[in-house]
């Protein structure tokens, strides 16, 4: 049996944790793992380390809480296969694909295709079989977002993702409150839909604000600055990494509540003496999450990687 070595973090004094826990994965030699063991979730590491260290890593919890945090950490191969995120943003026709087959490509963008197929118990080998038979058919220009210039996609996400999120909020809002006070009582779980959307829309309209007034401009002054050859944007956060890290965090907060609503709504599936608001909030929250999932690859797996590799030529 392996025998793989924990790093107990706890003991660490706090300004050495990551530093140690970097030089620890950078001594692994590819397909060797070792253990961190931590009294919190260590998730802004896996940021962290997807920041500064890129892909070449396997993040598995083999214990989640509430006291302890255990987490298995593997330094993959060289000629590791691509994430699911790098697949769609070459061609976001794939997104369909793995959508059917319900695995995530936006805020679990970061797995391959077989760690998500594994966790899902999907057949590897029926999605392998759809994507190559899609790569024989040409992509339409519009569809390669990951060739788009960052100051332009960081446009197209503003004007498309954000103002449908802007527009979508309060007509939600009324639907899923109004749905929850009428039919509340005999199905309570429209109760905690109505709940969960006010936490999502909470979340996402904070992370949007963020994104417009700090992100998206210094991305934006990034690219301008490389273009015409001129020195780095100065910036408060000192890296683009760090506000990355925090939009990719709040990702994931928005992605686990739709998860939830969706489980709750039996995939939007609206029972049969429901009414047409009961009926129509429903189509509107799937339409909410379809286009969530968009909006967050297109960050995710195209603008953010792309940001922080700009950064780093400087």
């Amino acid at each position: 049996m392996e025998t793989i070595e924990t790093l107990d973090v706890t003991v660490i004094e706090p300004r050495l944790k990551h530093p140690t826990i970097f030089q620890k994965f950078d001594m692994l030699k590819e397909g060797d793992s070792f253990i961190i063991h931590n009294d919190h979730d260590p998730k802004p590491l896996y940021y962290q380390l997807i920041g500064e260290r890129g892909n070449i890593f396997s993040w598995d919890y083999l214990e989640s809480g509430p006291e302890y945090w255990e987490v298995k950490i593997r330094k993959n191969d060289s000629a590791s296969e691509p994430t699911i995120g790098e697949l769609v943003a070459k061609d976001f026709r794939k997104a369909e694909i793995f959508k059917k087959y319900n695995l995530d490509f936006c805020c679990g963008g970061k797995k391959t295709v077989t760690q998500a197929c594994n966790d899902k118990k999907v057949d590897y080998m029926a999605i392998e079989k759809e994507l190559s038979a899609l790569d024989l058919i040409q992509a339409t220009p519009v569809e390669k977002f990951d060739e788009w210039n960052l100051d332009f996609l960081a446009d197209y996400i503003l004007n498309t993702h954000h103002e449908y999120v802007k527009k979508a909020i309060p007509l939600l809002l009324e639907y899923t409150h109004k749905v929850a006070k009428v039919h509340g009582n005999s199905h309570p779980e429209v109760k905690v839909i109505a709940q969960k959307f006010d936490e999502a829309a909470e979340e996402l309209s904070g992370h949007m604000c963020k994104e417009e007034q700090i992100l998206f401009p210094y991305i934006k002054q990034l690219f301008l600055a490389k273009s015409n050859k001129l020195q780095i944007p100065y910036t408060a956060f000192w890296t683009v990494k760090n506000p990355i890290h925090m939009m990719e965090h709040e990702h994931d907060v928005v992605g686990d509540i739709f998860k939830e609503i969706r489980e709750l709504s039996n995939n939007y599936m609206p029972p049969e003496d429901s009414c047409a608001t009961y009926k129509v909030s429903y189509l509107k929250l799937k339409e909410f999450e379809e286009d969530l999932h968009q909006h967050i690859h297109l960050e995710n797996n195209i603008l953010f990687p792309k940001s922080i590799l700009l950064e780093t030529e400087f």
